[in-house]
């Protein structure tokens, strides 16, 4: 271990601090302490006679020339059993435990916790043996961490020899020898406990191109605008558009392995609620409570915005870990804005030139540098089996625009970082259509890639041939149609259009009260699997596709339209449980029939 080397404080600039006597011996984004009040801090800057560090706590008392140490490592994640359910701050304090141990109830400035208990014991089920040569990544032994996740023990990057010890099957803690490995003449020691900072990414095989959606269960995402696993999404939206209900949603019902939910700077109350839900609401596939495949990142609004600053790559990096055991993993970060405004107040402390709005002119690569962890990979290492790993990790992330301004640098920036664009309306908010993803400006650049895996579960109708892609260009172009003759109705009323355009107006208001608004608070209506979505959607494209025969031959629209059977379509979606699909398909024959009768 290195010897610790010594500076002092030359100068303090809020929650900035100059330090003399490190700056020959301490790297960029190096750890230091300030001894007295045990604060951490992370050197940003390095000058010929002092280096700058970011302090992740409040600075108040403290006094120039106090001590500070150098800790000669980056800012790390503790990696190892233990993390899932738990709620950590920005550099990954646990809070639960912290908050059980103290009477105020409050995060105290210097206290320091490890992150993973070192005292609890876990199961550990050796998968190698003795002679067995491994190399990074390679999975060496799996804990059973909740019911349904095993927790896989792997060799860390770089690391590789031949196993010459191997612990036998039995409770451990996350500290004890659990292997070691033998190179040459060195013999490598190893726990469940690995570490990892978190700016650097860890690696992986190969990066591929994504091929499975992620299934959300929000009809509007999984036709219009789907996300891929793997893949990038931004959600902008003003205060009261939907985000937050959108983000529970996608950590109730997508079908990702594990969830880390990036709380970025969100005000303490919308924390608790969040933590609070999580915790009272089952896993609607597995029945246990949300949280078991759930880690939180909680850096409240009220906390150093250097922490704020830390969290987001604090959260990636602890679901890249995961990603590397061959799990889908979703993060789940609330909100950008915040992060970004994190930036924008050191950037100031630091007196740097601003770009647009007061951010740094750094803005963009920083964002970059978040998304671009995003991605399918084949995962480093094999398993016991010898067989070849894939994870994925998907990013989702909230950006709250001031006045809902969709042109301000932070949104601006990450559309163009990101695959996915679901722009939330305040004027459909304000009209109690939920979710309010406006479908004329998001979109999506993944349906080609996730084309043939709708194909392949598509449902046999005969009467109307079209699968996923087909309905999402007709639904898109319904769309389209409908926003341009909005202006025709104002001008001559709704009554006075020809027929066909009659029924591209109803058609639209079947696709929007019927399939794109959906409750987030109904049992039934909450989460629509594949073939529900598919079969409602073909039902509402049937009227459509036969409607536009009948009005040629010269039928009109109240002729064919039959009241009672469109409020069944209606109804479907809050009314049909996801099990119950020939309920859909009695709607679809008697919609057959009725047909056949006015075509003869």
């Amino acid at each position: 271990m290195k010897e610790l080397s010594q500076g002092y404080i030359s100068a303090i600039i809020g929650s900035l601090i100059k330090v003399k006597g490190l700056e020959n011996n301490v790297r960029l984004n190096d750890m230091i302490k300030i001894s007295k009040y045990n604060i951490l801090a992370e050197v940003i800057q390095i000058y010929a006679d002092y280096v700058v560090a970011q302090c992740f706590e409040n600075t108040m008392k403290v006094k120039l020339y106090e001590k500070v140490e150098n800790l000669n490592e980056p800012l790390s994640m503790e990696l190892a059993p233990g993390l899932i359910a738990s709620v950590f701050d920005g550099i990954q304090r646990p809070l639960e435990r912290i908050f059980e141990n103290l009477d105020s109830g409050e995060l105290e400035r210097g206290i320091k916790y490890p992150a993973i208990s070192r005292k609890k014991k876990w199961h550990f089920i050796p998968l190698r043996k003795l002679g067995d040569e491994v190399k990074g990544g390679d999975v060496i032994g799996s804990v059973k961490e909740t019911e349904y996740i095993d927790h896989k023990i792997m060799v860390p990057p770089n690391s590789t020899g031949i196993i010459s010890f191997m612990a036998n099957e039995g409770d451990y803690t996350i500290t004890e020898e659990i292997y070691k490995i033998k190179d040459n003449n060195n013999e490598i020691s190893f726990p469940m406990l690995q570490k990892w900072p978190i700016t650097k990414n860890r690696p992986y095989t190969k990066k591929e191109n994504p091929n499975e959606p992620l299934i959300t269960g929000i009809r509007v995402i999984d036709l219009l605008f789907p996300i891929v696993k793997g893949g990038t999404t931004a959600i902008p939206g003003g205060f009261g558009t939907g985000k937050t209900v959108i983000q529970q949603s996608l950590a109730k019902w997508c079908n990702a392995d594990v969830i880390v939910f990036i709380a970025c700077g969100e005000p303490g109350n919308e924390v608790a609620n969040v933590l609070k839900q999580f915790s009272e609401i089952k896993d609607p596939e597995r029945g246990t409570p949300l949280l078991d495949h759930i880690i939180v990142i909680a850096n409240t609004s009220n906390m150093p915005v250097s922490a704020r600053e830390a969290s987001l790559f604090s959260g990636v990096t602890i679901a890249e870990y995961y990603r590397d055991m061959g799990y889908d993993v979703v993060v789940l970060a609330d909100s950008i804005s915040r992060w970004a405004e994190s930036l924008r107040e050191i950037s100031g402390l630091l007196e740097e030139m601003p770009a647009e709005e007061g951010y740094p002119a750094y803005l963009p690569s920083k964002l970059s540098s978040f998304y671009e962890r995003a991605g399918s990979v084949k995962t480093l290492g094999v398993d016991h089996l010898g067989a070849e790993n894939k994870g994925s990790l998907t990013i989702i992330g909230t950006v709250s625009p001031p006045a809902g301004d969709f042109s301000e640098p932070v949104t601006s920036t990450t559309k163009r970082l990101v695959q996915v664009f679901w722009a939330l309306d305040p004027k459909l908010a304000y009209l109690k259509h939920f979710p309010a993803i406006d479908w004329l400006n998001s979109y999506s650049n993944y349906p080609a890639y996730i084309a043939d895996w709708w194909y392949e579960r598509d449902i046999d109708w005969p009467e109307i041939n079209i699968d996923w892609v087909q309905c999402r260009k007709q639904v898109n172009d319904i769309l389209s149609k409908e926003r341009d003759l909005k202006y025709l109705i104002q001008l001559i009323g709704e009554k006075n259009l020809p027929e066909d355009q009659q029924l591209i107006i109803f058609i639209t208001k079947l696709i929007k009260n019927g399939f794109l608004i959906q409750s987030a608070f109904d049992e039934i209506d909450s989460f629509t699997d594949v073939e529900k979505l598919l079969g409602l959607i073909k039902l509402i494209l049937l009227i459509y596709n036969n409607g536009k025969d009948l009005v040629n031959q010269g039928i009109l629209l109240e002729d064919f339209l039959d009241s009672e059977l469109i409020n069944k379509i209606l109804r479907i979606s809050q009314t049909v449980p996801n099990n119950k699909f020939k309920q859909i398909e009695r709607i679809k024959n008697e919609l057959i029939k009725k047909f056949r009768l006015l075509s003869v």
